[in-house]
């Protein structure tokens, strides 16, 4: 009886795969079976050192989205069957501050980017009429406010409506597009929240699971939504933030 939760066969890309969420799931997905390219606008050698010495197969690329097209030619020549969605970034500033500048680079990387190095994957496997599998990396600001990060919640709302618009139109096409919605996780990106004690406390005291999440929690989730376990799981936000949302 073939695992429904290998990935043996399969081939993925992972956007931002040189450290924290990224670098987990892209070791996770090589660990259930699939060759791994990880894909930064910094060096991925580290992640692609990672997965060797486990046994696993990977290769690396350099690509900087805040040149939000230059994920479209990534699949030319290479038959991508499963891609992660994690490249992005945030900028932190009260609204009545906020620039243009950092509205616009954050928009670019986390949605713009996103949204057309999706297109280019979906051209590709749908050229060759296969199947594919799409994870966007969405966050609790997808349905939160948060503060002091307005780009950064405006493009992860932006990130779960697209989820559901893709899915909707690509379902039935062999696609299946689905993200993660990550909690609190110990990253570069929540670092500054995690060295401020006050923020810090507030934000476990509302944790049921009692403390900040790492981002081998998220390597879990999201290799079972590239499997054919979840093949019939279209357009689903799902979130792993130790129990906060519930809370």
């Amino acid at each position: 009886m073939t695992n429904p939760f290998s990935l043996e066969g399969r081939r993925a890309m992972v956007t931002g795969a040189n450290t924290g969420i990224g670098q987990a799931i892209a070791e996770g997905l090589a660990q259930a079976g699939a060759e791994v390219i990880c894909v930064g606008r910094r060096s991925c050698d580290e992640t692609v050192a990672r997965i060797e010495s486990a046994g696993g197969t990977a290769s690396s690329l350099m690509v900087d989205f805040s040149d939000p097209m230059a994920g479209q030619s990534l699949f030319q020549g290479r038959d991508i069957d499963i891609l992660i969605n994690n490249a992005g970034i945030i900028r932190r500033a009260d609204a009545i501050d906020f620039s243009e500048e950092d509205w616009d680079d954050v928009m670019d990387v986390n949605l713009k980017a996103l949204f057309f190095t999706t297109q280019g994957f979906a051209r590709a496997v749908m050229d060759r009429h296969g199947q594919g599998a799409v994870v966007n990396i969405a966050s609790l600001l997808s349905y939160q406010g948060g503060i002091r990060v307005p780009s950064y919640t405006a493009s992860k709302h932006g990130v779960a409506g697209l989820t559901k618009l893709l899915a909707n139109e690509w379902a039935a096409k062999g696609i299946n597009v689905n993200a993660i919605a990550p909690g609190y996780i110990e990253t570069n990106n929540t670092e500054a929240l995690r060295a401020d004690p006050e923020r810090n406390k507030a934000i476990l005291d509302r944790i049921p699971a009692g403390r900040w999440g790492e981002a081998s929690d998220i390597a879990g989730a999201a290799v079972y939504l590239c499997t054919p376990a979840a093949r019939y799981v279209h357009g689903a936000v799902l979130s792993v933030d130790g129990g906060w949302l519930g809370r």
